[in-house]
């Protein structure tokens, strides 16, 4: 079953159209990398799908909800699709567990003791157990990436969304970072990624999707995906980028 289905979605800024026409579907469990250019449209496409941007036209069905513009729908989607972003995002004034617990207590009503819990075991999932009482400023930005994971994990959501999460950090923390997700992935849990890692892509991802000027230029499974791409403009752009 389809978690995630958006149909000829579109989008312009003005009178840059910025995506041309994206059809997806994803299956409860899968992993999904999107790959490109700059400028390609990928985060854009995933803003739309967690409601931070509206779009022109098109359909977008995700974890149960049908995209809407009123506030509430908006609200309840977002408790089940979860997006992570490159800026960690984190209050410096609270502790990584505060940071964590403030969704559950403020959006779904959960009392503090039982978001205190949630807030530990979701720490310990992103290995960063013992950091509970850590200020984000005494924490690396792999940890600060990971506690922002840990805080979109706390809603339990049914869909993850990861927007360039390791491209402000150096390779050791990526390889923090990526673990996690990983360790995520073997979990089942439903993901879509942009991403720059295309060794991660073609090992982690199901299928791995390019975009190119706004729409899905071509896109499989991982495996087949990078060993035998099938466009030019593919062919380029894995060159320039694994060299």
């Amino acid at each position: 079953m389809s978690v995630v289905v958006a149909n000829d979605i579109r989008k312009s800024f003005g009178p840059l159209e910025v995506l041309k026409g994206v059809s997806l579907n994803v299956e409860a469990g899968e992993v999904i990398a999107l790959i490109g250019r700059s400028g390609s449209g990928k985060s854009t496409f995933l803003r739309c799908l967690n409601g931070l941007e509206t779009v022109d036209s098109g359909l977008i069905q995700i974890a149960g909800h049908a995209m809407s513009r009123k506030p509430a729908a908006l609200r309840e989607l977002r408790r089940d699709v979860g997006i992570v972003f490159q800026s960690y995002n984190l209050f410096p004034h609270l502790t990584a567990g505060e940071n964590i617990m403030l969704a559950p207590v403020q959006v779904k009503g959960e009392t503090k003791v039982a978001a205190r819990d949630e807030a530990q075991r979701c720490l310990s999932m992103v290995g960063l157990g013992d950091r509970f009482d850590a200020y984000p400023d005494m924490l690396s930005g792999g940890q600060q990436q990971r506690v922002a994971i840990a805080r979109s994990l706390a809603m339990r959501p049914k869909v993850l969304l990861f927007d360039e999460v390791t491209s402000a950090l150096d390779p050791e923390l990526t390889g923090e970072v990526l673990a996690v997700i990983e360790d995520l992935a073997r979990q089942g849990m439903t993901m879509l990624l942009v991403t720059h890692e295309m060794g991660f892509a073609r090992r982690v991802a199901d299928r791995t999707i390019f975009m190119k000027d706004g729409i899905i230029h071509e896109g499989g499974p991982s495996a087949e995906f990078f060993t035998n791409p099938r466009t030019p403009e593919l062919q380029a752009f894995l060159r320039s980028e694994i060299g």
